[in-house]
């Protein structure tokens, strides 16, 4: 027997439970999630930090709606903070320091907390940095950084699309087809579930989604990133120590707890799967905190890969597919899925039911055209 909805939400990482919470208020929402649990790929392999040195313009602009939901989020929503202060320390080799200046001077424009910071600042804020004419000259410190909770915010968004529908695991859809304005996603289990609008959140698996439905792909590239973990050297306390990135893909650290977690921001074509860390990956990672700090990395204690998914112009995608009337593209938000999901989870609501297009995100340069199919065929 066919279940009925309003929506059918595929996929259940960070864009598809934010987009199906934020459709909850509008009617019944089905969200499908292939695997054991919801965020098991890209939402639950990522580093959840908030900041701005990350992206491009429109990035930054839907970071900096999303901040107020992270630091009051609604009624309900969790009952643990969703985001915790931490500044973000950016830092320069001599090579990298025009890539700063352009760094700092696109931050300053959607955030206050940016300011300079020198080899007595960086000190203080993380004593075993390596400086010097091979290494590090240079830096800015965005103090409006964030440590986010990601299964909190998970849950949180699981919570609210339950409110009004269901969120299933187990649930590899298998099948979409459309008859009359009705889309039907059956399940490999055999399990079929009817709406008229589906919201395609699939993540890397976002085209493959679009081939079912016979629908045309927009071009996603899912990318490999690895994470290492590692002990900081005996009697170092690090829990303090700030969100240490390079500008453009080189480098970051960050402390979680008393141990680290290092980037050494690969970016490895893959098909979309359950991503592992590769040797060279986490070997480069290693080589990059001992070329950045002064630390060694004697013994790699944990690590993990996951997929970043972009189209050409890497900037998301969230609209109506203009050759599917009622299939909703909802993808290509790389790296940044997690410190945006209420902005995009918010435009993407408006876009799908009609509502009135947040006039918040069109000051900070947000607007649908920026965020829509369309401009991939330009």
């Amino acid at each position: 027997m066919t279940q009925t909805a309003d929506f059918i939400v595929i996929g259940g990482g960070i864009a598809g439970l934010s987009v199906a919470a934020r459709l909850a208020e509008h009617g019944k929402v089905v969200a499908l999630e292939a695997e054991d649990a919801v965020g098991y790929h890209s939402s639950g392999r990522s580093a959840a930090f908030y900041h701005f040195g990350l992206g491009n313009p429109l990035v930054r602009g839907l970071t900096a709606w999303s901040r107020p939901f992270f630091d009051a989020p609604p009624e309900g929503f969790t009952d643990v903070p969703l985001a915790t202060p931490k500044p973000a320390l950016f830092i320069a080799t001599q090579e990298m320091l025009p890539e700063l200046d352009v760094l700092g001077t696109e931050m300053r424009r959607f955030t206050d907390t940016v300011e300079d910071a020198d080899e007595d600042r960086m000190r203080a804020l993380c004593p075993l940095l390596r400086f010097g004419p091979d290494a590090i000259v240079a830096g800015l410190v965005d103090h409006g950084g964030r440590s986010l909770d990601a299964d909190a915010l998970l849950q949180g968004f699981a919570r609210k699309a339950r409110s009004h529908g269901t969120v299933l695991v187990r649930h590899r859809v298998a099948t979409l087809t459309r008859q009359g304005r009705d889309w039907t996603a059956t399940t490999e289990a055999g399990e079929s579930y009817s709406a008229p609008i589906i919201v395609n959140a699939a993540g890397s698996w976002a085209d493959r989604i679009a081939g079912l439905a016979s629908v045309q792909p927009i071009g996603l590239s899912p990318k490999r990133r690895t994470i290492i973990v590692f002990d900081p050297p005996d009697g170092t306390d690090v829990r303090d120590w700030p969100f240490i990135k390079t500008p453009g893909d080189v480098f970051y650290i960050l402390p979680q707890g008393n141990r680290l977690l290092a980037c050494p921001n690969d970016e490895t074509d893959s098909e979309p799967c359950d991503a592992q860390a590769e040797e060279y990956d986490q070997a480069l990672a290693a080589w990059r905190v001992e070329q950045f700090t002064t630390m060694p990395v004697p013994r790699i204690t944990g690590r993990w890969a996951g997929l970043r998914s972009f189209v050409k112009d890497r900037m998301p995608v969230a609209g109506f597919a203009p050759d599917a009337p009622g299939f909703f593209w909802l993808a290509g938000q790389g790296g940044f899925g997690l410190q945006t999901s209420p902005a995009m989870s918010a435009l993407a609501a408006a876009l799908v039911t009609g509502r009135d297009w947040p006039e918040e995100m069109t000051e900070l340069g947000v607007t649908p055209e920026s965020v829509s199919v369309e401009r991939l065929s330009h």
